[in-house]
């Protein structure tokens, strides 16, 4: 009985070694309204995380993961910001609807359907006005590309200002009153 009872505390203080060390590289910070939840290579947005977070977060940001869904997203109401730079993000993700999100960056994902993109953002996200997309391939620049020139990117922004008249900017450069006459 005694040899059982010592091998299972080894074994519950193995466990919460592991816990300690599982959770040293990922740690989840929140203050005042910004929840960050970096770099766990996650490919869903974990349960207790919505459960704990979803309703006092402002701005969410998870970054470096392997997320290929928003699955769970839609229950961050209040969302203003939302960056989900590099992950795995597609064209074919479903984006929820958040009225009153105005930022978002999806820098260094897959996207490379830029039309069908900016319509799904433009149905679920009336609101924005700081759109980042570079690193992508639906984004022409030489992040994404190294046969783009600057021709093709100002033809981008051309495009999603046309799309998107009330952005104020785009991939971290100011939109100017010029582009937006000229898209």
């Amino acid at each position: 009985d005694i040899k059982e009872q010592e091998t299972s505390e080894n074994l519950s203080r193995k466990v919460e070694n592991q816990n300690e060390k599982s959770h040293d590289h990922v740690k989840i910070t929140f203050e005042e309204g910004q929840l960050s939840y970096l770099g766990a290579d996650v490919d869903h947005l974990p349960k207790e995380i919505i459960k704990n977070y979803s309703k006092i977060t402002s701005q969410l940001d998870l970054s470096f993961n392997k997320l290929r869904s928003l699955s769970g997203v839609e229950h961050f109401t209040l969302l203003k910001e939302l960056v989900l730079d590099n992950n795995e993000l597609s064209d074919n993700i479903s984006f929820p609807p958040l009225t009153d999100l105005h930022t978002l960056t999806l820098n260094k994902n897959m996207f490379s359907d830029l039309h069908g993109l900016l319509e799904k953002l433009i149905q679920n996200y009336p609101n924005l006005t700081y759109l980042s997309l570079l690193g992508n391939k639906a984004c022409p620049n030489e992040l994404s590309a190294s046969d783009k020139d600057d021709e093709d990117y100002q033809r981008y922004r051309y495009y999603v200002l046309y799309k998107l008249p009330g952005l104020k900017f785009l991939d971290s450069t100011p939109v100017i009153a010029k582009e937006v006459g000229e898209a």
